[in-house]
């Protein structure tokens, strides 16, 4: 096979790759976050396993930097309140 012939593979978009969204979708964080969140309102004990907890005290942060700041830092303090109460305590990654 030509490397003509192999190009034409890639010249209709059948095998074109998207490009990454730069910035993620500001709603589609919120409603992920809000999810997590009234998981954790609505349970007793702590409905997560120990990797998911983890997990979560990094992601959570991240997460929140593409929101506004005031937005950002109540879901932190939620997040927090939430995990403390639930016996996971407070070890949020901070985040710069």
């Amino acid at each position: 096979m030509s490397v003509d012939t192999q190009s034409n593979l890639f010249e209709d978009g059948r095998m074109a790759v998207s490009a990454p969204r730069s910035t993620p979708d500001s709603q589609a964080l919120r409603d992920r976050l809000d999810r997590l969140l009234e998981t954790l309102r609505n349970s007793q004990t702590m409905p997560l396993s120990d990797r998911d907890v983890r997990m979560w005290q990094t992601i959570v942060p991240n997460m929140t930097r593409w929101l506004p700041e005031d937005e950002a830092n109540t879901i932190r303090s939620e997040f927090a309140s939430e995990m403390e109460r639930l016996g996971a305590g407070e070890t949020l990654q901070s985040v710069e």
